[in-house]
């Protein structure tokens, strides 16, 4: 074992572990204010139930085992036989370090889909909904991208960082969730102003900074792959801040700072199924592209479609984690790491586009019938949505009895 990847995996950890208050103090920003208590402790609570879901079965269901390609089994409940001796999943790091790096990818992935119901989502339906999701949704699609005799990995198809398993699973699964939640009441003639614009730039700074444990931590060595997808990391958000802010002038002839706040995470989510795949040239035009991408997926879903996806949850990461799925087909090189069995299809193979596009279908299907699955059984012990009465006050009093910005002139709303 070595000491040094070690100590860069266990670091990369924590970073990963600060991205799910960052996207607390993002997504908080973003609501009104009547509901900022409500969405930031959505994020919290997951904290909290991730990581003892994660301990107790999950991280034995995602990685012990095997079973069809799809899920494992409890060999390691408890975390039984997880100890400080090389798992079989990194020979250089313990295998309690592995287990702990991948906790913080279970903590942040169901965390994103809270972006989706603000405002309308009764607390007690959401906590339920979000560990019967990690079940049924995360656990196997963590298997099937990253597990030993993993399916999707078994067809060729390659997610560096989560493209998948985090990224397209939330998003649409966020998607779904706002679907059959309905729109939040007066959506149509109310304007939803964003309510602390300083909050969203500190989440987005937090989750920029947690990304590069992210995507640079999944090499699981501090070595030249690590570095390789640390700088592509960097490229693909900064090109993708400076395409959204483009688009702002462009549009409505003034840049604007949630604009660039959003434009730099879709560009981290675009890059992280090749960060450790595709060359560094390549994600500059990734993260350009993605934020067009992505701003004008985000009308269609809102303007057209008239789906309320309050915090743009299936906007950014949905769309932004396919357009991420697709490029490591386009741009991937076997020659910068292995795991891909064949080049993309800018250098003339078919053959990881095609596994690709039938990995990002697969995890489509998943997440929509997982999801669909999660709120039959959530349905049948409570509502998954709060009253009228609920909603008009703020979820911050209906639900947890808390003002984050109490105020005694009767005006705050």
């Amino acid at each position: 074992m070595s000491s040094g990847d070690t100590a860069f995996v266990m670091i990369c950890a924590a970073f990963v572990f600060i991205m799910t208050p960052g996207l607390a103090f993002f997504y908080g920003g973003l609501v009104r204010r009547k509901n900022v208590v409500n969405t930031m402790m959505a994020c919290v609570a997951i904290m909290g139930l991730s990581v003892v879901m994660w301990c107790l079965f999950g991280y034995s269901l995602s990685f012990g085992g095997n079973h069809a390609g799809i899920i494992g089994d409890f060999r390691w409940f408890g975390l039984r036989d997880v100890g400080m001796e090389a798992g079989p999943y990194a020979d250089s790091i313990p295998h309690l370090v592995f287990c702990g790096f991948q906790m913080m990818f279970a903590m942040i992935t169901p965390a994103l889909i809270t972006g989706s119901v603000v405002g309308r989502m009764k607390f007690k339906a959401l906590f339920w909904f979000i560990a019967l999701w990690s079940v049924i949704v995360y656990y196997p699609l963590a298997h099937m991208v990253w597990g030993e005799n993993g399916f999707l990995a078994s067809i060729g198809s390659v997610d560096f960082a989560g493209g998948n398993v985090v990224h397209i699973s939330s998003g649409v699964s966020a998607l779904m969730l706002a679907i059959l939640l309905g729109r939040r009441r007066g959506y149509e003639h109310t304007t939803y102003r964003i309510h602390n614009i300083p909050f969203v730039v500190l989440g987005a700074a937090l989750l920029w900074f947690g990304w590069f444990g992210f995507n640079a931590g999944s090499a699981l060595k501090a070595d030249g792959l690590a570095a390789h997808a640390f700088m592509t990391t960097a490229i693909s958000s900064a090109a993708a801040l400076l395409s959204w802010m483009a688009i702002d002038v462009i549009r409505s002839k003034k840049p604007t700072l949630v604009g660039a706040s959003t434009g730099l995470v879709v560009g981290l989510v675009a890059i992280t199924p090749g960060a450790g795949f595709v060359p560094v040239w390549a994600s500059f035009i990734i993260g350009a592209l993605v934020s067009p991408i992505c701003y004008f997926g985000v009308a269609l879903v809102k303007k057209k479609l008239k789906i309320d996806d309050g915090l743009d949850a299936f906007g950014c990461h949905g769309i932004g984690g396919i357009w991420g799925g697709i490029a490591t087909g386009l741009f991937g090189r076997s020659s910068i790491n292995s795991v891909a069995r064949w080049d993309g299809l800018v250098f003339g193979d078919v053959h990881l586009f095609g596994a690709q596009i039938l990995g990002i279908v697969i995890t489509i299907a998943v997440a929509v019938v997982g999801t669909l699955i999660c709120v039959g059984i959530v349905r049948i012990f409570t509502p998954l949505r709060v009253t009228v009465k609920e909603e008009q006050i703020g979820l911050d009093v209906s639900q947890h009895g808390e003002n984050a910005y109490p105020s005694f002139n009767g005006l705050d709303q």
